[in-house]
């Protein structure tokens, strides 16, 4: 109560500030506009108590205005609320709804103060109530729950085309699908992925029609995130939370329900490996005159990993040196390429010492000819004896030379794809010293397929 006499007396000061001054100027103004004669009136305007009075006559009515609306400041506009979810009531049990928009955008009009509120407000909601209708196609309208009857509202779209399905179940068969596998440490393998069920069930429309359909569900794989792996070491490692997902014969995925949604997944790490040697093999022709007398490494050998079976058939890493047109000793710093199926190796690059020296020949008569890739069903024949022997010829330096045996030197023909009947097929040499080039002095032999 001892605060009141000093509001009041802001609200006078308010009043004869604002209204009773300026109206008390204007009426000045204006009796001076009147003859001298009219005395009588000027007397009465300028009493104080009359101009008081107009004063407080004059602000009740602009308040009486205002309170009434007559008058009024215009603070209506609008916003749009973009990607609000919408939500459909039925019964999820017994029914599957396809063709209901997921987002709309909600258009609210009003006054800035109560946008504002219902911007902040969490009742509101966009809905479609579907309860009591049928399967079957319907069009139905899509409301806007406002928590402030002050505001209008639009939607967009405001009527949706929904087409309502029984829902049927069925169980699946579960697979797993490897995902990120880039994050996985490369020296590690992934040996086994067990998931805690195989088998799941899988709700939907039945109904072909459907774009969801039980039909079309080819597969439901449990997607295991190899980057949500934190602990990478060799054991078994389980994952929480793994994602269920269902597919076509396409790959395309399909939204139908699948119970459970989300499984736990061991998945079983090692770190299999292989010491191998690094064989520098040499491509291309050295200067006329001139053959390879040594080839030196930095590193002679290197440790690979990956998968065991890629392991198990891999003998050495190829290193593959550019020697066309060399006519002096050279050093060569080259990138390893790992094998196909080797993830990781210890030794990434190798120094390459390449020394020349003074070419020489050498002949090895009556090499056997090997026979490769031909089909287990057939044997093969030579039709002559220079058909089933090559004499093979050497190039390079002598001291090399000089420890070659026929046992050194292979030569082989490749049959891979053929079928009963007679041919000239090419002859293939090689040798286990990769200093030496090794050539037949046969180019082609005759041979004849048949039947075991």
């Amino acid at each position: 109560m001892n605060k009141k006499p000093g509001l009041l007396k802001k609200i006078v000061r308010f009043i004869d500030k604002k209204i009773v001054v300026p109206i008390t100027k204007a009426i000045m103004k204006i009796g001076k506009r009147f003859n001298s004669s009219n005395i009588s009136l000027e007397n009465f305007l300028s009493k104080s108590n009359t101009l008081l009075f107009v004063s407080l006559f004059l602000a009740l009515v602009v308040f009486i205005l205002f309170d009434q609306k007559k008058i009024s400041f215009n603070d209506t506009s609008a916003e749009v609320l973009k990607d609000q979810t919408v939500e459909a009531v039925y019964n999820e049990e017994a029914y599957v709804v396809e063709g209901l928009p997921e987002k709309v955008d909600i258009t609210l009009m009003g006054s800035r103060s109560d946008l504002f509120i219902a911007k902040q407000s969490t009742a509101s909601k966009v809905t479609v109530d579907l309860t009591g209708l049928k399967p079957g196609t319907h069009k139905v309208d899509i409301e806007y729950m406002r928590p402030n009857d002050a505001v209008d509202y639009s939607v967009n779209p405001s009527v949706a085309t929904v087409n309502i399905y029984p829902k049927v179940s069925e169980s699946k068969t579960l697979t797993t699908d490897l995902l990120n596998q880039d994050d996985l440490d490369p020296k590690l393998i992934i040996d086994n992925v067990t998931p805690e069920v195989d088998n799941v069930v899988i709700k939907g429309a039945e109904d072909e029609n459907a774009i969801n359909s039980l039909t079309k569900v080819a597969t439901v794989k449990a997607l295991v995130d190899v980057s949500s792996l934190n602990d990478q070491d060799v054991g078994t490692v389980t994952l929480k939370d793994v994602p269920l997902k269902a597919y076509d014969s396409d790959g395309n995925s399909l939204d139908v329900e699948i119970v459970p949604s989300k499984i736990e997944v061991e998945v079983d790490l090692s770190s299999p490996s292989k010491t191998v040697p690094i064989r520098a093999i040499p491509k291309g022709d050295v200067t006329f005159g001139q053959a390879i007398s040594s080839i030196n490494l930095s590193q002679n050998n290197v440790t690979v990993y990956g998968k065991q079976s890629v392991l198990d058939d891999l003998e050495y890493v190829p290193l593959e040196v550019d020697v066309d047109g060399l006519k002096e000793n050279r050093e060569y710093k080259l990138d390893l390429k790992k094998p196909k199926g080797v993830r990781s190796m210890s030794v990434n690059n190798v120094t390459v010492e390449v020394s020349l020296g003074t070419s020489a020949d050498k002949d090895i008569p009556n090499v056997n000819i090997d026979v490769r890739n031909l089909d287990d069903r057939y044997s093969v024949q030579g039709l002559s004896q220079n058909d089933i022997q090559v004499t093979v010829s050497l190039k390079g330096v002598e001291s090399v030379l000089n420890n070659l045996e026929a046992d050194d030197v292979t030569a082989y023909i490749d049959l891979k794809g053929y079928e009963p009947g007679e041919y000239e097929v090419d002859v293939h040499v090689s040798g286990t010293d990769s200093r030496v080039q090794y050539l037949s002095k046969t180019k082609k032999v005759k041979i004849r397929v048949v039947e075991k």
